[in-house]
């Protein structure tokens, strides 16, 4: 509208919306605050907390606002209630208390079990280390007297080639001297 057509009762009615506007978002703002703070929150409450009239916390669109935190808080309440409240030091104490003597408990059965399991490997060692070791030792037997064998093998050949090469250099020492008497006699000749 031009400032120069505003009739009285417009400019009442925009200062009641603007003012209207902004008591609803100081309601709004409000609640969030006391929210945050952890506040009990009630429409009265609201109410003198944000200085406005009962009526506008019921107003619609602020009372929809106002509820919905207000079940939240109650399912919060509700939930804490259901946990129970905080332990007390004494009760705390008593739990830990408990818990070493568990503890204890516990690692006493541990260092039993440990015990009784140690036995049960040594004497199972025991019996299957004897079959075992049997077993393995007649096996390393086994392998040392094959191994004995192709060591005589290998030495009796290694002794027909010595043999072999002895006569084989005797030979050719006999054919060098041959040789040499022969072209001893082509030369005299």
């Amino acid at each position: 509208m031009n400032e120069a057509k505003r009739t009285p009762g417009d400019v009442l009615r925009e200062t009641r919306k603007k003012d209207s506007q902004t008591k609803r978002a100081k309601v709004l703002a409000t609640v969030d605050a006391m929210k945050a703070k952890g506040d009990p929150i009630t429409f009265l409450a609201i109410a003198r907390t944000a200085g406005v009239s009962r009526w506008l916390v019921y107003a619609e669109g602020v009372r929809e606002h106002i509820e919905a935190v207000m079940k939240s808080q109650v399912k919060v309440d509700r939930r804490t209630k259901q946990a129970g409240p905080e332990a007390s030091p004494a009760s705390l104490a008593t739990d830990l208390a408990l818990v070493r003597a568990e503890n204890k408990a516990l690692r006493e059965e541990r260092d039993r079990l440990k015990k009784a399991v140690q036995r049960s490997l040594g004497a199972q060692l025991e019996q299957a280390g004897t079959k075992e070791l049997t077993v393995r030792v007649n096996e390393l037997l086994t392998a040392v007297e094959r191994l004995t064998l192709e060591r005589d093998e290998i030495r009796a050949e290694r002794d027909e080639l010595k043999r072999k090469l002895t006569e084989a250099e005797d030979d050719l020492t006999a054919a060098r001297a041959a040789g040499k008497e022969m072209f001893k006699r082509i030369n005299r000749a």
